[in-house]
């Protein structure tokens, strides 16, 4: 089963795209309808709005009335707050169980207006934004819902703002266009990515590689797109102890050339508990790897293929390849992977010769593997030179180096 979060702005188009995935196949489950089911009359959650609220937001047949809620909570911060502590805990409830009630190999797609707000990405194992320029959702809550232009704009300065929502997207969907075009969008993404995604997650399975040894440009979405992940691991190990969670590897140096594969690395009491948690991690769409969880000698000190004992996940999405290095906090290779990080963080031009030592060795290597053994020479001098470093600058491994699961 793969879970999807599905969001976007007021205007922006969620309804099609939802409803779109839903003809594909997927189980949608759209939290708008399920925050009416769960005030409906005789439910617990009307009973407890209307003893928060009053009388006042209940209608004569005893329903809810909608519009005086509205009015009662909007722009009073402490009334929303009250509002959301009792409706989204049964809403987040009854979502439980329908997922739970979905067909073992389906797509699940979550509408969720507020995902953002609440805080709700890094519960699931991909999120779809959907996004369309302010003028163009203007245009649409005026024409279509009959808002006045006032009013769509106080609901859309209400959620969310763009900036926030792509943060916490995996997939934008953009909205500008034609219907058809967004149509195809989204067939694309459910065929070439949701249903392949999700067949990994159920079979445990990491993404296959193409085996190529290619390097790209610094890209300055990879730190976004690694925080994405560490959320969502945080969130799979909230309830296991002594977890530490970091971006390692090239893709966290800003500047440095790299293969575009996100390095992340789980700070763990235990090999043992590493291996208590690699449910949980397939779970969350990082399965490990096979052939290469058990203990493995330390040869050379080399952090890119790391021989101290660790376990190691990949990614099950097709489209973001990720390695997953569960270490012991505390561990030589644990806090060897965080030092040279930082070294070539701190250190520009041996960021610059690295990377073009990269680019030298992939344009000469068959493949990943002999990419990787060329390249290995280049961490034993550089472990000697992050060492030195580390001495003259104090470096420690540090609560900015390393977030908490939870």
């Amino acid at each position: 089963m793969l879970l999807v979060g599905l969001t976007g702005g007021i205007g922006a188009g969620k309804s099609v795209v939802a409803t779109r995935l839903a003809e594909l196949g997927a189980v949608l489950i759209d939290a708008d309808r399920l925050a009416r089911e769960v005030v409906a009359p005789g439910t617990e959650g009307l009973a407890r709005v209307a003893a928060a609220f009053g009388p006042q937001v209940l209608a004569a047949d005893g329903s809810l009335d909608r519009p005086a809620l509205g009015a009662r909570v909007f722009g009073d911060e402490a009334g929303r707050r009250t509002l959301e502590g009792i409706v989204h805990p049964l809403v987040r409830a009854r979502t439980h169980e329908l997922a739970a009630a979905a067909p073992a190999d389906a797509v699940v797609v979550n509408d969720v207006p507020l995902l953002v707000e609440v805080g709700l990405a890094p519960t699931f194992q991909l999120v779809v934004v959907v996004e369309a320029d302010e003028p163009t959702r203007l245009d649409r809550l005026v024409r279509d819902r009959g808002m006045t232009p006032d009013a769509a704009r106080a609901r859309i300065a209400a959620q969310a703002s763009d900036a926030q929502r792509a943060a916490a997207a995996d997939v934008l969907l953009r909205n500008d266009g034609t219907l058809g075009a967004l149509l195809a969008a989204v067939d694309r993404l459910y065929r070439d990515r949701l249903v392949p995604y999700e067949a990994g997650v159920r079979s445990g399975i990491v993404s296959a590689s193409d085996g190529a040894a290619v390097i790209a440009d610094p890209d300055p979405a990879w730190p976004a797109q690694a925080a994405r992940l560490l959320g969502r691991v945080g969130h799979a190990l909230r309830d296991v102890p002594g977890v530490d969670l970091a971006h390692i590897g090239s893709t966290a140096v800003p500047g440095l050339p790299a293969k575009d594969v996100i390095d992340l690395q789980v700070g763990v009491p235990s090999l043992a508990v590493a291996d208590d948690v690699a449910a949980a991690l397939g779970a969350a769409g990082l399965p490990r790897r096979p052939g290469e969880w058990a203990d493995i000698p330390r040869g050379s000190v080399g952090t890119g293929e790391d021989r101290w004992p660790k376990r190691l996940h990949g990614s099950a999405d097709p489209d973001r390849a990720v390695n997953l290095h569960v270490r012991v906090t505390g561990s030589p290779g644990w806090r060897l992977a965080l030092l040279v990080r930082d070294h070539l963080r701190a250190d520009g031009a041996v960021r610059d010769a690295y990377g073009a030592l990269k680019r030298r060795i992939a344009a000469g290597a068959a493949d990943i593997d002999a990419y990787a053994d060329t390249k290995e020479p280049w961490f034993d001098t550089e472990a000697a030179a992050a060492e030195q470093w580390a001495a003259r600058t104090g470096w420690r491994p540090s609560a900015a180096a390393c977030a908490s699961a939870g």
